[in-house]
């Protein structure tokens, strides 16, 4: 029986034909650092969504619609088997 790699192949194209491309030269690949980088003007967006986001979904929601929401996670919470 033959041996099954340990690596996890990935489904994106690009990226098994950049490992396909190292695996028969021999040589990585190399990444230029800006590829790497984030936006911080984008990153702080995002975060600042992030932070008011529960918080904003709560204050806009009935007791009545907070306690549904909290019996039906409680209840997907307990019915899972471990």
């Amino acid at each position: 029986m033959p041996k099954r790699s340990s690596k996890k192949k990935s489904r994106d194209i690009n990226v098994l034909a950049s490992q396909i491309a190292e695996e028969a030269t021999g040589e990585p690949i190399k990444q230029s650092p800006e590829d790497t980088k984030k936006n911080p003007a984008a990153v702080a967006l995002g975060r600042l969504g992030g932070l008011k986001g529960g918080k904003a979904r709560a204050n806009k929601l009935t007791p009545a619609q907070r306690a549904e929401i909290a019996k039906k996670a409680a209840k997907a919470r307990w019915s899972k088997e471990t």
